[in-house]
């Protein structure tokens, strides 16, 4: 009999599906609805210490592309969505306004896993003063671990959200800070836009990290409206990088992953990026991850994904049973030796390479008789 009750970082999840740090997780009533929903845990939205405001107008749009190849925010017939896309800075409800409503939260739901995600900047002795102040409150609040924002890439500053996470020393002294008071593990989220992203979990592992949460939404900019000649999204026809996510990235963040669990195979992570299905989760699991947390699907899904989390519990049930797999111990892992190095993959034998004859329906290539037509 398949079982999806599972362990990381010393937590007991009853399933190993979570909620990610996005706008749904801001409010009490959608964390209490997700749980009801199913999922194994939620991750808050980010938690400040003092108030953000965030942009004018809409704060997350999904690109659709549609049968003629257009992409675009705007909703239209025939079109599918294949990403999501936002400006949204953390929380705009301060650590006071959270104080109360997790210890709730946690009290009527004592068998789900709550994870208070947080950030501070990390430019001063002072700053980094406040990564310790919201660990404090929050577990005291009973959350079960925190995760460390290192990520969000919508941040000015270079010593907070993607800018420290792009900084190795800064990952490993604000995590080293973090685990001089925390009493519940410290996960680190860290941001996809580096160019080994192994090399900052080393350096949050070294401060003493519990687990790796990866990888957050990639840097990147709305469409430009061929009509107005204005981007998508903009104020006053300004815009900034926001950050794409959803099933456009599945595939970067798998990439992402393996570096990771390829250079710490006996560490933990939480895979995030692109899951709308027990497919794309079941990618992440082979890699190494213990959990998975979903954040566009969800959104797109009642706000909490009610069906994308059934589907989950659901699909990998399934796979499980036919494959006589027990746990997820069974195979988490299984394919984390597979990506190698391209040196490393066979090449056909012989001089005469003819692509057509190795893979005679490659799309994207041109025939050769059409080429000199």
């Amino acid at each position: 009999m398949a079982n999806l009750r599972t362990t990381f970082t010393g937590i007991d999840f009853p399933n190993p599906f979570m909620l990610a740090s996005a706008p749904p997780t801001e409010s009490e009533s959608n964390i209490r609805r997700a749980y009801d929903a199913g999922w194994g845990g939620v991750v808050t939205k980010t938690i400040g210490l003092h108030q953000v405001v965030n942009v004018r107008g809409p704060k997350t749009k999904f690109p659709r592309i549609d049968s003629d190849g257009r992409l675009s925010m705007a909703k239209r017939p025939d079109s599918s969505v294949v990403a999501s896309w936002n400006w949204e800075l953390i929380s705009d409800k301060p650590l006071d306004w959270w104080i109360g409503k997790l210890s709730a939260i946690k009290r009527d739901y004592p068998d789900h896993v709550l994870v208070a995600s947080i950030m501070a900047g990390s430019g001063s002795d002072e700053e980094m003063r406040a990564w310790q102040t919201l660990v404090t409150a929050v577990q005291d609040e009973g959350v079960d671990a925190v995760e460390l924002n290192y990520s969000c890439p919508h941040m000015d500053r270079v010593d907070m959200g993607s800018g420290l996470g792009k900084d190795k020393v800064l990952c490993s002294t604000t995590t080293q800070v973090v685990k001089e008071v925390a009493k519940v593990p410290v996960w680190t989220k860290l941001t996809p836009a580096t160019a080994d992203i192994a090399e900052e979990a080393g350096a949050a592992f070294l401060g003493g990290a519990d687990a790796i949460s990866s990888a957050n939404t990639f840097p990147s900019l709305p469409p430009i409206d061929p009509e107005t000649l204005d981007f998508e999204v903009n104020v006053d026809g300004y815009v900034s990088s926001g950050g794409l996510g959803g099933p456009a990235i599945l595939m970067q963040s798998l990439a992402k992953m393996a570096q990771m669990t390829e250079a710490f195979p006996d560490r933990e992570f939480s895979g995030i990026g692109g899951i709308s299905t027990f497919k794309d989760a079941l990618a992440y699991f082979l890699l190494g991850c213990g959990t998975v947390q979903v954040a566009t699907a969800a959104m797109l899904d009642k706000a909490i994904g009610p069906n994308v989390v059934r589907g989950l519990i659901e699909g990998m049930t399934e796979l499980m049973e036919q494959r006589g797999y027990a746990s997820l111990d069974d195979f988490r892992g299984l394919r984390r030796g597979a990506v190698v190095a391209q040196s490393e993959i066979g090449r056909p034998e012989g001089s005469d390479y003819d692509r057509r004859a190795d893979d005679p329906e490659a799309e994207g290539y041109a025939l050769e008789e059409a080429i000199n037509a």
